[in-house]
């Protein structure tokens, strides 16, 4: 039936000619008529999970309906923690069956309202598989379960003289930040996640279990058909359920040594971020903050910087390496009127500077008492970010709105971070007007409107301007092949 159903379909879309079929295409991921959380279905989930692993209480759904970002709570009508891949593949089976929307959650650290139940339905939480299953030091990788996070992930493989070294700020759920494609601080020297990601295991919405580059494949390349590994990360949870990754891991460097150094203005700062990289540095971190970050962070965090555009340096390798690369770096920063270097050799002071770094947009939120933020992340190639910079500082000027800029700026990607009453319908069409203007000048730069926050539903308009019509027919007919009824988190990326 199913072949006949295929070939028909096939038929079909042979008789239409190339616009038709865009148009077909482009309106297939609509949602299905969606349905209905009943008494029945729930006590269907409680027999595969346990009654104790489903909740309806309000309490349970609130907390699982938002992310941290400004979108309001979009409550699910019911929350579910499988304990193994078995319950989650049942699960799946069972909302698919009766087309109800299944969205996977993970810590909900995200910025773009990716775990909102935009359609209500089941909000899957894996926080009850927790297994490091194996970690295969002579090979630098791990396998592990979608319930664990960075943290207890680096604290587990302490000992071995390893550490996972992608770094998003917050203490995500690794499977999460898989399907993010999170990065973060450390993305300048070790990748993102797309390059730290061997293999998945994945739960599609019919159920079916499925490894991406084949069960117990854990080697550093393959040329074996399709790259589906990387087609799972960054879904953002729309294809499949992950539920394991087997992940890279990297040797802790023998030193280590991070710095501050201040500049007179944002030109100069991130010129010499340029010519850092240009020089082929191997730096870990190299990290911009203006000087309302700066104001912020020092506020926030006890501590004196001068408040002026400043960079935050990492440097990692043996010892003689890092002594070569702190002088080249030196010498770079005093050409563009770098000064007042302040160093932190100290694994207690490094840990305390990058956790006031990564508390920033804590810190942002403290500048203006009551408000909620929005943060733009928009990605550029490194040659086009001093005059991007510049100009989204001038914009953020002629707004007259409070918004520190940080950012990754190592790999190209800036955050800015406005702030105000989100209560206020005058200042969301304020900040997304500003935001829209920032995405669509880093575009027209040849870059892209999200570095690492992917598009959830906060960036969906973009996206279509981005790829281009025929670049969301293509990911549109993906999504089809893997979610025909569409209840893998219904609302997200696509309009």
């Amino acid at each position: 039936m199913r072949c006949r159903n295929a070939l028909r379909y096939a038929q079909l879309l042979r008789q239409k000619t190339p616009h038709q079929w865009q148009q077909h295409l482009f309106q297939s991921a609509k949602a299905p008529d969606i349905g209905k959380v009943t008494a029945g279905f729930i006590e269907d989930l409680r027999t595969i999970v346990g009654k104790s692993n489903v909740s309806t209480s309000e309490a349970a759904r609130e907390q699982h309906g938002h992310d941290e970002s400004y979108h309001p709570t979009q409550l699910p009508d019911v929350v579910v923690f499988p304990s193994d891949v078995q319950h989650v593949s049942l699960v799946a089976e069972l909302c698919n069956k009766n087309t109800i929307p299944l969205i996977p959650f993970g810590t909900a650290t995200g910025l773009e309202g990716g775990v909102n139940a935009v359609l209500g339905g089941v909000s899957l939480d894996p926080s009850l598989m927790k297994k490091v299953v194996t970690v295969n030091d002579e090979d630098f990788d791990c396998t592990v379960e979608s319930g664990v996070t960075r943290k207890e992930l680096n604290s587990y493989i302490r000992e071995t003289g390893l550490t996972f070294p992608i770094d998003p700020g917050s203490d995500a759920s690794l499977c999460g930040m898989c399907a993010t494609s999170a990065s973060g601080t450390n993305a300048v020297r070790y990748g993102t996640m797309k390059e730290n990601t061997l293999n998945l295991e994945v739960v599609l919405a019919n159920g079916t279990v499925f490894w991406t580059a084949g069960e117990g494949t854990r080697c550093k390349k393959s040329a074996a058909g399709y790259n589906l590994t990387n087609l799972f990360v960054g879904s953002e949870g729309t294809l499949g359920i992950i539920t394991k990754a087997i992940l890279r891991l990297h040797a802790i460097p023998e030193s280590t040594v991070a710095a501050v150094v201040h500049f007179p203005g944002v030109q100069e700062a991130v010129d010499t971020t340029v010519q850092i990289l240009q020089t082929g540095v191997p730096i870990a971190r190299i990290e911009f903050l203006d000087e309302v970050a700066v104001q912020a962070f020092n506020k926030f965090s006890n501590y004196s910087l001068k408040e002026v555009p400043s960079l935050f340096l990492e440097f990692h390798g043996s010892s003689s390496s890092v002594k070569e690369q702190v002088a080249t770096v030196e010498e770079i920063a005093a050409s563009n009127k770098g000064s007042d270097f302040k160093w932190a050799t100290e694994a207690e002071e490094r840990s305390r500077l990058w956790k006031a770094r990564h508390e920033l947009l804590y810190a942002a939120l403290a500048l203006v008492p009551g408000s909620k933020a929005y943060s733009t992340d928009v990605c550029v190639p490194v040659s086009k970010l001093p005059e991007v910079v510049v100009m989204s500082k001038q914009m953020i000027k002629d707004a007259k709105i409070v918004a520190p800029l940080v950012g990754h700026v190592g790999d190209g990607n800036f955050h800015c971070v406005l702030l105000g009453d989100m209560n206020s319908p005058q200042f969301i069409e304020q900040i997304k007007s500003l935001s829209n203007k920032i995405a669509l000048l880093a575009m027209k730069m040849n870059g892209t409107c999200t570095g690492e926050h992917g598009i959830g539903i906060g960036k969906r308009h973009l996206l279509e301007r981005e790829r281009g019509r025929e670049g969301i027919v293509a990911m549109k007919y993906v999504k089809r092949a893997f979610d025909p009824n569409n209840i893998m988190n219904p609302g997200k990326i696509f309009l």
